[in-house]
C-alpha cells in the first residue's frame, strides 16, 4: 500500500562523470556527528548489516552477496556537484576498495563504484536539515531507490519513521517498511543497545526477524550453550537415578 507521490527536483539528472581534478575536492572535513543518539543509531544500522546479513541474492553457490554500508560518508554523484552525506547508506554489489586511502576511493564517488546506493537513511536532529524537502528531492533525483527518514524527537512530523520508494523519478511513501528491491525491511524496535534503552530503527528479514548485532549474536550463542549444558545435566541426573554413571557411557 502506498501514499501520495512526492515530486522530484526539476531539471535533468546530474551527469555521472569524474571531476577533472580530484586534488581540489574536499573528501573529509572532520565535522562531528550531530548527537549521541544519532551516532549510536547509525552504528546499529551498519553493524547489524555486517554482523548478520548475507547480502542480496545469496545462495548455496554464492553464500554471501557483496555490499557496502557506511555512516557519514560523502556521496559524490555528479560533475562539480557538492556531495550529499547520508547518515547511513547501503549499496549492493560493491565493496570497499583495496586502496581506500587513494583520493578517488576515500568517499563514495558514483563514477568509481558505477552506481548510486540503493538506500539512504537520514536521522533528523533539528528542523533545519530539510530531510523531508530538499534532501528527499535530491535523493529521488540522483536515483536512490529507497529513502528512510528517522525523526526521534518529531522535529518534522508526528511520525518517527517514514520510508519512501522511488518510482519514475519520484518518491512514493510506503505504509510498510519492507524494501523489496534489497530484500530488507526497517521497523521500530524498543530495547537496549550498548546499554541505552530507547526506540531504535532496526533492519529485519522477510520473516520479521531482526538482523542482530555482534553482541546480540554472542549472547544468543551463550544462551544456547547454557541451555545445552542444562539439558545435559538433566539427562545425567536421570541416568544416575537409574543407577547408570554418565561418565561410564
Amino acid at each position: 500500500m502506498t501514499e501520495a507521490v512526492l515530486p522530484t527536483l526539476t531539471g535533468e539528472t546530474p551527469e555521472l562523470m569524474e571531476p577533472l581534478d580530484l586534488g581540489q575536492m574536499l573528501t573529509e572535513d572532520d565535522t562531528p556527528v550531530d548527537n549521541l543518539f544519532s551516532e549510536k543509531q547509525q552504528r546499529l544500522l551498519v553493524e547489524s548489516l555486517y554482523g548478520s546479513w548475507v547480502g542480496m541474492g545469496a545462495s548455496v553457490e554464492s553464500p554471501a552477496g557483496k555490499f557496502l554500508a557506511a555512516a557519514n560518508v560523502a556521496v559524490y554523484y555528479g560533475l562539480h556537484q557538492p556531495p550529499i552525506v547520508p547518515d547511513v547508506f547501503l549499496s549492493l554489489d560493491v565493496e570497499v576498495p583495496e586502496d581506500w586511502y587513494a583520493k578517488n576511493k576515500r568517499s563514495y564517488f558514483v563514477w568509481e563504484f558505477g552506481k548510486v546506493p540503493e538506500v539512504a537513511v537520514e536521522i533528523v536532529s533539528n528542523a533545519h536539515g530539510q530531510e523531508d524537502s530538499r534532501k528527499l528531492q535530491l535523493y529521488a533525483r540522483i536515483g536512490v531507490d529507497y529513502y528512510v527518514i528517522v525523526d526521534p524527537t518529531r522535529q518534522l512530523s508526528t511520525t518517527l519513521l517514514r520510508v519512501y520508494e522511488r518510482r519514475q523519478r519520484a518518491y512514493v511513501r510506503l505504509t510498510e517498511g519492507w524494501l523489496e528491491g534489497v530484500q530488507l525491511g526497517v521497523r521500530l524496535w524498543e530495547g537496549v543497545y550498548e546499554g541505552k534503552h530507547s526506540t531504535w530503527i532496526r533492519w529485519h528479514d522477510r520473516s520479521g526477524a531482526l538482523l542482530l548485532t555482534g553482541a546480540e549474536r554472542a549472547e544468543q550463542e551463550r544462551l544456547r550453550a547454557e541451555q545445552e549444558y542444562q539439558r545435559a545435566e538433566r539427562l545425567a541426573a536421570q541416568l544416575r537415578t537409574l543407577g547408570v554413571e554418565p561418565d561410564s557411557l
